[in-house]
């Protein structure tokens, strides 16, 4: 299949390479467009009001690479639009793999790895986000070593890699065009050969407080929390896959947005 390539931890992300460098060894043909720098959190947005830079870059990957000074809907919208050959029929957008998880509706919104699959979706494309959770230990051991993960998350991410290549192919042809769905799929920590899929609902989770109190200075600093989780006792959600150690595969279809429900 011909892939197109986005996340949202940036274009020097080990764990992107490390999904471009299983497809390829599957016998796709890739092309990356991903952010400059790491644009997590970030949702859908768009810059809308300054222009955005876009330049070849060489990554080792063996696949036509851009580094993008924007979002990652940015990179998917310029990608499909101005850098691909013309002659290059995308068969999918795939983001990710992303560092940590992006389970529950608290969190599924605010991904930029699912809100770059999300403009393939926009576009018409089959769409996958992947996402490997990982321990906060483990979040903060990689963020302060990029480059040189320890040999246990290299191991999960390996095996998240290669399920990731071998889901792909189905989760493509079982989306028709234009569907407008995302297919989120997250890997445990640690993943494994074995590691089972499951099909699973967003779990419900409230997370208020995500800013600390004013500092001297007057100002307001990000603090992750996994929030309460709220769901009802079925069906199976997406963290009590991830917490079983399966891995979730659940199917965000937009079209039910807005549908009639309880009033």
């Amino acid at each position: 299949m011909n892939l197109l390539l986005t996340n949202d931890d940036g274009i020097d992300c080990l764990f992107l390479h490390a999904l471009a460098r299983t497809l390829r060894a599957d016998g796709h043909r890739l092309y990356v467009a991903a952010p400059r720098s790491e644009q997590s959190w970030i949702g859908c947005a768009k810059s809308r009001r300054r222009p955005v830079a876009a330049s070849v870059v060489d990554k080792d990957l063996d696949c036509p690479t851009w580094s993008i000074d924007g979002t990652p809907s940015d990179c998917v919208s310029i990608a499909l639009a101005h850098l691909l050959p013309r002659d290059v029929t995308i068969d999918a957008v795939v983001s990710g793999i992303n560092v940590g998880r992006n389970a529950s509706l608290g969190f599924i919104l605010a991904s930029g790895t699912i809100a770059g699959a999300w403009e393939g979706a926009v576009h018409g494309l089959p769409a996958i986000a992947y996402s490997l959770d990982l321990t906060a230990e483990a979040f903060e051991s990689f963020h302060r070593a990029p480059h040189a993960p320890s040999a246990e998350l290299q191991a999960s991410l390996r095996e998240a890699a290669i399920h990731a290549a071998r889901l792909t192919p189905g989760l493509v042809a079982a989306t028709e065009a234009c569907r407008f769905i995302v297919h989120n799929v997250n890997f445990p920590h640690p993943c494994r050969a074995d590691s089972a899929v499951r099909r699973t609902v967003p779990a419900r989770v409230v997370v208020p407080g995500l800013f600390t109190p004013a500092a001297d200075d007057g100002t307001h600093r990000f603090i992750f929390k996994l929030g309460e989780d709220v769901s009802p006792a079925g069906p199976l959600t997406d963290r009590a896959a991830l917490d079983a150690g399966n891995i979730s595969h659940t199917v965000l279809d937009y079209t039910a947005l807005g549908a009639f429900g309880p009033a």
